[in-house]
């Protein structure tokens, strides 16, 4: 009997990114969803992708055309590996364009998978720029938002994105956020092209205030001065009209006693900072209630959760 053909899964988490005024700047990873890849080592060179699961057929299975496939394919020419090459199966466990980086976990668990099932021994910094490669194919932009936490796990601040500078922030005890996504999908290319094109000084001057007041509060844990600093002058105010019922959450979740509100990444995700995951609860609660007829799904988390890994095919995240 043959042995088996060697093979790695690894899970990368979902994530948010932005957090108010830290557009393509902020992110943490979250609890409760996220991708598997799958990787198996094959003789024959380069990446095929051989299934995607969760999509409904959506999307490509050509590894040039794919996150996963295109961040594995960066991973494999960084190395120089040119006489083998792997076999991907992905399955996605969250949905396109929810806001929470969905393209980013996929390129993430890939380059996790592919490492691993290869013995390459890549370092951190390495597998994050194939990651980022992936991330380019799905928004036409490089930002590290996503890709950041959702490897390295926790909450980080991206300070430079080519060459990838990345800066890990301290997260207060207990913080927890409430995600409610309704059941619509925003493009990030589109939701990218709502952008302004030009800023004033001003509001350049107060996103930046507030970026800087939002780190502070979250290495002193100070709640008050983290309420203040969850505001963002750019981004939101162009992007709130392609999610239905945003300010209808935002009130819920205020109401409620959330530190604050915003778009996770270009939306439609909503996403509220909460003292506890038991406030949390709360408040996914009410701003689900919110959107009346509209249909949509919840998930409550800790801020900062652990980073992608290589798991057990069969184990739960």
């Amino acid at each position: 009997m043959s042995a088996p053909t060697p093979s790695a899964t690894a899970f990368a988490p979902a994530s948010a990114s932005n957090v108010g005024p830290g557009f393509d700047i902020l992110g943490f990873a979250v609890d409760g969803l996220g991708d598997r890849v799958t990787a198996t080592r094959r003789d024959q060179p380069g990446v095929e992708i051989a299934e995607i699961t969760g999509d409904g057929g959506r999307l490509p299975t050509d590894a040039a055309e794919n996150t996963a496939g295109v961040a594995a394919l960066e991973l494999l020419q960084r190395a120089g590996v040119t006489k083998r090459g792997v076999q991907l199966h992905v399955a996605k466990g969250m949905s396109l364009g929810s806001g929470l980086g969905s393209s980013a976990a996929s390129a993430v668990a890939a380059v996790v998978a592919v490492d691993a099932v290869l013995e390459l021994r890549s370092d951190r910094a390495t597998l994050l720029a194939c990651a980022l490669e992936g991330e380019r194919l799905a928004s036409g932009a490089i930002h590290a938002d996503n890709v950041s936490p959702c490897l390295y796990g926790g909450f980080v601040l991206v300070r430079s994105n080519l060459p990838p500078d990345i800066v890990p922030l301290l997260v207060p005890p207990g913080l927890a956020c409430a995600v409610v996504r309704p059941h619509v999908e925003v493009s990030t290319r589109i939701a990218r092209q709502a952008l302004p094109r030009e800023i004033t000084v001003e509001r350049a001057v107060r996103q930046a205030a507030n970026l800087g007041a939002l780190v502070a509060a979250l290495g002193s844990g100070d709640l008050e001065l983290l309420r203040r600093a969850l505001e963002d002058r750019i981004a939101e105010p162009r992007r709130t009209h392609l999610v239905p019922g945003f300010g209808a959450m935002k009130n819920a979740a205020l109401a409620f006693g959330a530190i604050g509100c915003t778009l996770s990444g270009s939306g439609p995700s909503t996403l509220a900072l909460a003292p506890s995951l038991e406030d949390a609860e709360r408040i996914a609660d009410a701003m689900v209630a919110s959107l009346g007829d509209v249909g949509s799904d919840r998930l409550v988390s800790s801020v900062g959760a652990r980073g992608a890994r290589v798991v057990d095919d069969l184990s739960p995240d």
